[in-house]
């Protein structure tokens, strides 16, 4: 039996994630969907592709997320299904997969083809894609191959002999900073020589196991499970008390 998960910027004050729920249940009331979250901010593909990259590889592999994120798609309305490390994906031709997936999946399907944008696309052209993969059936059988999605372009780490340049692509629940700088980045980087890390007028000169490793109040760098270099405050919200946010510039430098 396939699985589905759902990911969505639908909230949980109206009907519309259990409208896409119904939908499935009528399709095949016997396949298992599972809730990332639909706390997504409106319309922020960015914030999507961080949840949905943190934790889609955790599932079997044949697992297929359904993401209901800006689903009218961009700058036309168009939508996908794709194949990428062993799992399925079903959203809106809006940039979000070439983001996930570093550049473009292995395989991927346009579902638009003789269809108009309705009111729900989650539920109306995206469920039925997400259902026929879970069931078993062909990602081929979905739509015509397309090789060149639309996509956005994200910020890239700045490599140097002695410095690395991220920037924040996160800030949590709890106002921790999550940066786009890799642990193998500042291995390569960095040599085992000693560094320090730069971010609003703070300066850190070790990384922690664990945000709780610094007296409460103070600024403390981890690695979290992704291996992404993050900024927190011990019982503290590192956003708000920093002022930094999506975007924000985080540098590592290396001694000479």
């Amino acid at each position: 039996m396939g699985l589905i998960t759902f990911l969505s910027d639908f909230g949980y004050r109206d009907h519309y994630v259990a409208a896409v729920k119904a939908r499935i249940l009528q399709l095949a009331p016997e396949l298992p969907v599972l809730d990332l979250t639909h706390g997504i901010e409106p319309f922020n593909i960015a914030h999507a592709v961080h949840v949905l990259g943190s934790v889609y590889a955790d599932f079997p592999a044949g697992t297929v997320h359904l993401v209901g994120v800006n689903d009218l798609g961009a700058p036309h309305a168009a939508w996908l299904a794709a194949r990428y490390q062993g799992h399925y994906f079903v959203a809106a031709d809006n940039g979000l997969l070439p983001l996930l997936c570093d550049g473009a999946p292995e395989y991927m399907v346009r579902l638009s083809a003789g269809q108009q944008p309705t009111a729900s696309p989650t539920r109306d052209l995206l469920v039925p894609a997400a259902v026929h993969l879970a069931q078993g059936l062909a990602l081929a059988d979905l739509g015509p191959e397309l090789a060149e999605p639309y996509q956005l372009l994200n910020r890239q780490l700045r490599l140097q002999d002695n410095r690395v340049t991220g920037h924040v692509v996160h800030v949590d629940h709890y106002g921790n900073l999550i940066t786009d700088i890799s642990r193998s980045a500042l291995e390569v980087i960095g040599r085992d020589r000693p560094f320090t890390i730069h971010f609003a007028r703070e300066t850190v000169r070790a990384i922690a196991p664990h945000f709780q490793a610094a007296d409460p109040g103070e600024a403390v760098c981890i690695f979290n499970s992704q291996d992404r270099l993050c900024i927190g405050i011990n019982q503290g919200n590192a956003s708000e008390l920093l002022g930094l946010h999506f975007d924000s510039q985080v540098d590592v430098r290396y001694l000479s």
